[in-house]
């Protein structure tokens, strides 16, 4: 069921998506200050490729409690916002909750993504 879900999610968007965050994820990169952000950004990439059948779990270290502090100043509170909403609005119909659970998921992440990882 997970494959059938991964296969309509990259049709209807995922891929899309996974190509945007890749690509920010590269723009980062380019500073050196900016790489530890471009691999956070490459994380989101891979989540919105297949995110069903896949979890956020988190590990914390010093390291990340502190870049995550700056994510969240910068840009995590507005991902994690705008993710929050998009997924309540997916989950207003039956047919959307799947989507929208996963979106949640994407929010949880987007909110911390510092020592977190996706299994």
């Amino acid at each position: 069921m997970k494959t059938i879900a991964n296969i309509l999610w990259i049709i209807f968007g995922g891929l899309v998506l996974s190509a945007f965050w890749a690509v920010v994820g590269i723009v980062m990169c380019v500073t050196i200050v900016g790489i530890p952000f471009g691999t956070q950004c490459f994380k989101f990439a891979n989540l919105m490729l297949f995110p069903f059948g896949r979890e956020v779990v988190y590990g914390e270290s010093t390291v990340s409690v502190f870049l995550n502090i700056l994510w969240i100043a910068v840009f995590g509170l507005n991902l994690a916002l705008w993710s929050l909403v998009i997924g309540a609005l997916w989950c207003v119909t039956i047919v959307g909750i799947p989507v929208g659970l996963q979106v949640f998921k994407f929010a949880k992440l987007a909110l911390m993504p510092f020592g977190a990882r996706i299994i």
